[in-house]
């Protein structure tokens, strides 16, 4: 079976939110198969410590390849400790340019607390312009939802959690089984 006969899995919505000195990283639970919902609880946003310094990620996409990237991101962080920025290029670059990484299906947001960042497959380290982003199925919904709260009096994990809910009240491969993780600059 080819990439093009598979149904394709679907089902993740993160989100990143940075705001009053604070970042989270919500996810939601869903895993779906086509049209059915393989796993309601999956845990989508994982906290990494690597030589004691701290980053949140959240992953969409293939479970297996985003575990493979995180793994990569842990080396590279160990490698270069207290510089998040630098390990997401460095996991970047490699992502682009090594044959078998080129072929992992997902996408990554991570944060220190000072510093949010999106890293894709496409070699992209790309940090939002107004303090949060969001990835996967529901991302785009998740993402205006919280666009819109920014300017309220919300703390961050309040904006990640009302867009998260707003996105699976839209979109049908979102659920309202939320992983948060919290992290301060």
């Amino acid at each position: 079976m080819n990439g093009q006969d598979f149904p394709g899995w679907h089902g993740t919505t993160i989100i990143g939110v940075k705001k009053a000195g604070q970042v989270v990283i919500a996810g939601d639970g869903q895993v779906s198969l086509g049209q059915t919902v393989i796993k309601g609880t999956a845990r989508k946003v994982r906290r990494l410590s690597p030589g004691g310094f701290d980053v949140i990620a959240g992953f969409a996409g293939s479970t297996a390849d985003a575990f493979t990237l995180l793994e990569r991101l842990e080396s590279k962080l160990e490698a270069t400790p207290g510089q998040l920025a630098r390990a997401s290029v460095e996991l970047a670059k490699d992502w682009r340019t090594d044959k078998y990484l080129q072929k992992l299906e997902a996408m990554l947001i991570v944060s220190d607390g000072k510093e949010i960042f999106v890293i894709t497959g496409a070699g992209d380290v790309l940090e939002p312009e107004h303090d949060v982003t969001a990835i996967g199925s529901g991302g785009n919904y998740a993402l205006a939802a919280a666009r819109g709260m920014m300017d309220s009096d919300m703390t961050a994990e309040d904006i990640a959690r009302k867009s998260m809910a707003i996105a699976a009240d839209i979109c049908v491969y979102t659920n309202g089984n939320l992983t948060v993780e919290t992290i301060s600059a």
